[in-house]
C-alpha cells in the first residue's frame, strides 16, 4: 500500500507523566459530547513521548461508556511505534491497564486521520499548540473539526506539568470555539490568575487590560480574596463563593455542578478577543 500524505503539523515537545491529564478527561466522560453520542469514538491528538495518557483517557471514559474507542495519533513515528510496544505490554497484563483497553495508536496530525474514515465523536488535543503562533489557531481548529461526527467536539487547551492547572476551549463541528473552562487543584491555591500562565493558543496572549479574559481573571482573584473568610470551610467552598460573586455581577458563569472540582466554565463571548 502505497503512503498515505503527510502529517499536517508539527512535533511537539513531546512531554507527559502520568495523570497530567485527568482534569480534562474527567470533563469529558461528563459530557453529553461523549454520553449521547451514537459511536463512542474519541481521538487523543498529540499523545507526546508515552502512550500512558491516552491509556488513561480510555480508561476514564470506559467508566461513562464502556464502547469508547479511543485512538492516539502521533505526527512522529517513532513515537507512534513507542506506544505500541507499550500497548503490547497492556495487551500482555504487564500493566495497570485492563488488558482488553479499547485503544489504538497511528500516525497523523490535524488532518485526524481514522481507520475508515471514522468521525470521533470526541477530539482532545492538549499541550499541542502551544508551539505554535497565534495566527495559526483558527486553521488548526478548523482542521481538526471538519472531521468531527455531528454533535462533536474538539477539546483543545494546556496544562501544567503535574496537572493541577488546566485550561482548555471547546470547539464545535462548525470550527467556532463555544466555551472555556478553567480547572485548577483548589487545595493550597494563591491566585486563580495562575491559570493565565496555561490558557490555550488563542488567548494566552490576550491576557492584558483592554481584553475579556483579563478582566475575567482580575474579578476572579479579587472574589477569591474577598472569599477568604470561607477558607476555614475549606477551599472549595471558598472557591463557590468567588464564583457566585462573579455570577451576581453578571458574569455568565456556567456548569455549577462542577464548581466543587475547582472549574469554572464561561461561554466564548465573555474571554473572546477584542
Amino acid at each position: 500500500m502505497p503512503p498515505g500524505p503527510s502529517p499536517i503539523g508539527q512535533a511537539t515537545r513531546g512531554t507527559t507523566g502520568t495523570n497530567r491529564l485527568r482534569r480534562v478527561d474527567r470533563w469529558i466522560a461528563r459530557h453529553p459530547a461523549l454520553r449521547r453520542a451514537a459511536d463512542a469514538y474519541v481521538v487523543d491528538l498529540g499523545f507526546g513521548a508515552s502512550a500512558v495518557t491516552t491509556l488513561e483517557l480510555e480508561e476514564r471514559l470506559h467508566r461513562a461508556r464502556a464502547d469508547v474507542d479511543v485512538l492516539g495519533l502521533e505526527i512522529d513515528p517513532d513515537r507512534v511505534s513507542r506506544a505500541r510496544a507499550q500497548l503490547r505490554s497492556v495487551r500482555a497484563g504487564r500493566t495497570p491497564f485492563r488488558a482488553d483497553a479499547r485503544t489504538a495508536f497511528g500516525l497523523g496530525g490535524f488532518e485526524v486521520p481514522t481507520p475508515d474514515d471514522r468521525r470521533p465523536a470526541v477530539i482532545r488535543a492538549m499541550n499541542v499548540l502551544r508551539q505554535y503562533d497565534e495566527t495559526e489557531v483558527a486553521s488548526a481548529w478548523s482542521c481538526m473539526a471538519a472531521r468531527l461526527a455531528p454533535g462533536g467536539i474538539l477539546v483543545e487547551g494546556t496544562c501544567d506539568e503535574i496537572g493541577r492547572v488546566a485550561t482548555w476551549v471547546e470547539v464545535g463541528p462548525d470550527a467556532a470555539p463555544r466555551a472555556l473552562t478553567v480547572s485548577l487543584r483548589l487545595a493550597e491555591l494563591d491566585e486563580p490568575s495562575i491559570a493565565a500562565e496555561r490558557l490555550p493558543k488563542a488567548l494566552i496572549h490576550r491576557n492584558v487590560p483592554g481584553e475579556r479574559v483579563h478582566d475575567l481573571f482580575s474579578s476572579l482573584d479579587r472574589e477569591w480574596a474577598r472569599a477568604a473568610g470561607m477558607a476555614a470551610f475549606g477551599p472549595a467552598q471558598r472557591w463557590r463563593a468567588a464564583l457566585e460573586a462573579l455570577a451576581g455581577a453578571g458574569v455568565p458563569v456556567t456548569a455549577r455542578s462542577r464548581w466543587r472540582l475547582g472549574e469554572l466554565t464561561v461561554p466564548w463571548s465573555a474571554v473572546a478577543p477584542r
